[in-house]
């Protein structure tokens, strides 16, 4: 199943993509999708549904979020092997971790803004995983049983805030619109093997990232168990997981976005995005 929230800002309404990839509307059965439905019991509610008879959307779709009331976006850092290459960096011995601010949420194709003072904003493809029920101390083999299901995340990042004083990755990671995620969420059983999905990025039309979730060096199931080690992993909450190579900080010389670029990326049986980049003031 492919679950979305469509609609202008303050107006969402949730929604469910059809065998023929049409959009249908889901208002007529629950009022949004937040994380209440995302466990087992709500998410075989939905799929009993005859899609055929819910209203079909038409018309220019503005996605957003797929789920509303995200409490946690948590977020691996050099999670891949062919990354940490290009990177210059030893294989990680367990997960890095860090946050990104739920503020940063937005739809997979609305702009994104240049930071005041940015100087070297930067681009990355991952693959983001959606919890679906309450994990805490959950063992690798029991992991993917509290999944939901996984989404397209842009982990946007601005490397002079993240890496050039002092602090945390964080600083560079949760700047407002830096969190794009979207199209839809699709089900964990609709995924099937999500440790083998093809994933790309481009900017202005430029092949930069191509990469597959095989290179992964902690997979899902370990992120999921050794995350929830440390926190209490709530329904709704997103993990992105990672970026393959060819982000901008890793090119001779480094390449970074600037105002107008349009930056398009995509995951096998995932979706795909496109977001322009903006200035920080532009519509305020």
């Amino acid at each position: 199943m492919k679950l979305l929230r469509f609609g202008s800002v303050g107006q969402e309404k949730p929604g469910v993509v059809d065998g023929d990839g049409a959009v249908r509307d889901l208002s007529g059965h629950i009022a949004d999708i937040t994380p209440d439905h995302l466990g087992p019991d709500g998410l075989a509610r939905l799929a009993a549904l005859d899609l055929s008879t819910l209203p079909k959307v038409s018309g220019d779709i503005r996605y957003c979020v797929p789920v509303e009331g995200v409490r946690q976006f948590i977020a691996v850092g050099l999670n891949y092997s062919d990354h940490a290459e290009e990177a210059g960096m030893a294989v990680p011995a367990e997960p890095i971790l860090f946050t990104k601010a739920v503020s940063c949420l937005q739809g997979p194709d609305d702009d994104v803004r240049k930071p005041r003072d940015s100087t070297r904003m930067d681009w990355e493809v991952e693959l983001g995983i959606v919890i679906g029920t309450r994990a805490s101390y959950v063992t690798r083999e029991d992991a993917l049983n509290h999944v939901a299901g996984y989404v397209v995340c842009d982990d946007l990042s601005e490397r002079h805030f993240q890496l050039g004083g002092t602090g945390t990755w964080d600083k560079g990671k949760g700047c407002e619109t830096f969190g794009p995620v979207g199209p839809w969420l699709v089900t964990a059983d609709e995924v099937g093997d999500v440790q083998n999905l093809d994933m790309w990025l481009t900017v202005n039309g430029k092949r930069m990232q191509t990469g597959n979730t095989r290179t992964m060096i902690f997979d899902c199931a370990t992120l999921v168990s050794y995350i929830s080690q440390f926190m209490v992993l709530l329904p709704g909450d997103i993990i992105t997981t990672g970026t393959p190579p060819g982000v901008g900080m890793g090119m001779k010389p480094e390449v970074y976005l600037n105002e107008g670029d349009v930056i398009e990326l995509g995951i096998e049986k995932l979706g795909a995005q496109k977001h322009r980049v903006i200035a920080w003031n532009d519509g305020r």
